[in-house]
């Protein structure tokens, strides 16, 4: 269930893959990999998770965006980081 100030929408429970990172500036960037549309940002990781989870129900107003939550199904997820 994903929550929003003013009302709360179901989703079905689904879980979605979230990549956060901190910025040189002290923010806190998040964004949504699967969704179009879908990044955010807080000056705490709460203030940015809070902020996203408003964003995922914003764009999760569109079609595209519903249809790719609805067939998404990871059978793994990993995170890596390569020096460059």
């Amino acid at each position: 269930m994903l929550k929003s100030k003013s009302k709360i929408i179901h989703h079905g429970g689904r879980q979605i893959p979230l990549l956060m990172e901190k910025g040189q500036d002290g923010f806190y960037v998040v964004e949504c990999p699967i969704l179009r549309g879908c990044y955010s940002q807080g000056k705490t990781i709460d203030e940015a998770l809070n902020n996203i989870r408003e964003v995922v129900d914003l764009v999760l107003e569109e079609k595209e965006n519903r249809e790719i939550l609805k067939n998404y199904k990871p059978v793994e997820l990993s995170l890596h980081t390569i020096t460059v």
